[in-house]
Order: C-alpha cells, then structure tokens, then sequence
C-alpha cells in the first residue's frame, strides 16, 4: 500500500474480477476506497476459492483495502443512499466505479442529477450492453483455438487465467485517474465506458496478431508449448526437471549455444540452410524443427543444477516449472518478497497478502489492509460523506436498510 492517492475518494458498486480489482489497485496506492455492499454480501461474496467454512479467499483478496457500506439495495431506500453515495459532495469525491448495467438507479444520468461533475467509470461485457465474461471474450477472440497441442485439431482450450478481467480491471482504474485528471483541469464529469470485449479485441489487435490473420488470411496454427515467434519451449534434464527455456535476444542464444556446447551443430544447420541464428529471434523459430531436438537431446543429458548455475553465468532466459504449492513456499515469489505480508482476514485464516505491485522507491511500503467486513464502515462513511446523524443511521439500521458489522 502506498499513500499517493489519499486525495481521492473512490465508491465502488461492484463484484466478480475486472471491477473489484480496478478498486483494488486504486486503493493499494492510497485511494479512500468505499464498497458499496448488499446487506449479506453480494453475487461473488462466497465465491471460490473458499475455505471449508464457506468464507470466500476470492473475496477477501480483491477486496483488501476498502471500507464497506453495507444496503438493502432492493429497497429504494437503499438504492437512494448508493446513489448520494456515489454522487456524495467534496472535492475528493464524486468518483463511481462500477460493473452495474448501464440503465437502472446507478446511471450515469442519475447520478450526475446529484452530482454535475461525477465520474462514472461502468465495466461492461459487451459494448452494446449485453453480458459477457472473460471466457466467453476469450473464446470469441479465437485464443482457445491456438492454445495447446496440435493433436487437438480444432478443439478449444479454455484457459483458468481471468486474464482480460484483470487487465480490464488494470484499465478501468487508469481510464478513472485519466478522468479524474481532465476534471482537474476543465470541471467536467464524464462516463467512461470499458467494455471487456473491447479490451479483449484491442490487446490481440496491439499485439500485432489481428493484423497477421488478415495479411495472410489464415489462422494461427496450434504449437503446444513452443513460443511462436521465437525459441522457446519446456524441456527435461536428466534428474526429471523441467524447465522453460528462452532464446529472445542474441545474448540469450548465444549463451544457449555456449552453455550446450552445440556451437558446431548449429553452424551446420546453418550452412545447410543458408541463415544465421544469432541475430533473428524468428529464424530460430522458423528452424525450430532442427533447433529444438538439439536443445532437447542436450538439456536431456544434463542435471539440472549445474546446468542452471551455467545457464544463471552466461546469461540464459530460463525457469523452473513449479506447482503453485510451492510457488507459494517460494522465497523470491512470496515468502520474502517485500510486496507481500503475512495478516488476518476475514475468513479467519492468516497468510500472505499482496500489496502493490509496484515499488515506488521513493515511498515507504505500508502492509496492505485486510478487507472490511460487511457494513464495518457504514456508520462512519454515512456520517462523513453524506452527514447522517447518529439518529438518522439508527433509524435505517432499525428498518434494515442499513447494515453493519
């Protein structure tokens, strides 16, 4: 956690991944972030992973952090209080993340009714306003038919990495200190809408492979764990390691070629061929029919730690294939990362959180926060956003439309 945004209030309505992790990551860099909660949690407050009491990790993970309001949000009540939340007075204020459909009693239209210069920043499945999560984005991209092995034909593989929510999330929260930034300078409040399939289809096409299908007018063939475009792939040494080994830049194959000692081989190839492979990452990929089971054959013969303490000297792009288990026992990863420390949560159970990705060097490192429990924070955030009194907020516990911890 850091403290560069303690200028901003940010209010959150939202759940599943993209829109949680976009207050996640403002919060972890010291945004007020406020949840607002139905009263008993929402569609993703149980959600797996979860431990055998039915407490969420899912939940607690990509909510560290901020503060909860816990309504009754079938009530009108309850949908107003959101409302002047989200539209709440204050210079820091005025900031609504959300995954809520675009119409409804958390519109842009109704909130800037109370709030001239809101920013709503609305995560969507679709432009259009229709549903969509990231798998099936993911499928309508065409990514699972060229992930895994050849043998599958035209089967897709779906993948368990919810990589477009986060990287959509990730956007969200830089599209609201965008927005935040032009109010600054002209007082203006705007929706910004991102729509996970749009970020689905912008990140494929900045990658240049949307432009490659339509130059050559086919599809990307399926290579199992070979890298396209460059040498890359899973091998095995001889004590039963497997290791993933790069060759991106001319250091790193060089290196490769040194540490192996198969200098002579792939000059041969190489005469045969008429290429060089020291310079072009996409030759190697292009030959990998004669490079790879050179590698492999060589790798194979090998233990795996003299062979690392080579590869670690002469400069190789490697690394070890672990289960997550042990990535969690792993020092570098978590165990003495300074980016994680070890708090209670919610669930009961104490482990290692994340905080920031980042390292600001200049800036102390704070722990990160666990995440509030339902309504911890409503009597707090209603008597200083909107400035209920002790007496109003009772009466809307008593009635239900409130929650609290």
């Amino acid at each position: 956690m850091y403290k560069l945004l303690s200028n901003l209030r940010v209010v959150e309505a939202s759940s599943f991944v993209a829109s949680p992790s976009a207050g996640l990551y403002l919060a972890q860099m010291g945004a007020e972030v406020i949840r607002i909660d139905q009263i008993g949690g929402g569609p993703d407050f149980g959600r797996w992973p979860k431990n055998e009491a039915g407490a969420s990790f899912y939940w607690e993970s990509l909510n560290k952090g901020k503060k909860s309001v816990a309504l009754d949000l079938g009530s009108p009540e309850g949908r107003e209080l959101a409302q002047r939340l989200a539209a709440a007075p204050g210079e820091r204020g005025g900031l609504f993340l959300t995954n809520f459909p675009v119409g409804g009693f958390l519109s842009h239209d109704a909130l800037k009714a109370l709030r001239e210069d809101i920013i709503t920043v609305r995560i969507m499945g679709r432009a259009d306003g229709g549903p969509a999560l990231d798998y099936t984005v993911n499928a309508a991209v065409g990514i699972p038919q060229i992930t895994g092995p050849k043998e599958l034909g035209d089967a897709p593989v779906n993948h368990v990495l919810a990589a477009w929510d986060l990287l959509t999330g990730s956007y969200a929260a830089f599209a609201m200190l965008a927005a935040e930034r032009h109010r600054a300078a002209t007082g203006a409040g705007q929706e910004v809408l991102v729509p996970l399939q749009d970020m689905a289809i912008t990140s494929v096409a900045n990658m240049g492979m949307l432009a490659e299908v339509l130059d050559s007018g086919e599809n990307r063939e399926r290579l199992g764990n070979e890298v396209y475009g460059a040498f890359g792939r899973d091998f095995e040494t001889a004590d039963g390691k497997r290791l993933i080994v790069m060759a991106i830049t001319p250091r790193q194959w060089t290196g490769l070629v040194e540490v192996l000692g198969i200098a002579g081989d792939v000059a041969g190839i190489e005469a045969e061929r008429g290429v060089s492979f020291d310079r072009d990452e996409g030759l190697r990929f292009e030959h990998r029919d004669a490079l790879m089971p050179l590698v492999a054959s060589s790798i194979a013969r090998r233990e795996s730690g003299p062979l690392i303490e080579a590869f670690e000297a002469n400069g190789v792009c490697w690394g070890g294939y672990q289960m997550m288990r042990e990535a969690a026992d792993d020092p570098d990863l978590v165990r003495d990362n300074p980016v994680f420390s070890t708090i209670d949560n919610p669930s009961g159970f104490s482990y290692p959180q994340p905080g920031a990705a980042a390292r600001f060097g200049g800036l102390e490192r704070q722990p990160p926060e666990p995440a509030h429990r339902l309504g911890a924070d409503s009597e707090e955030v209603l008597s200083d956003a909107l400035g209920l009194s002790s007496g109003e907020i009772g009466k809307l516990v008593d009635n239900g439309i409130v929650g609290t911890a």
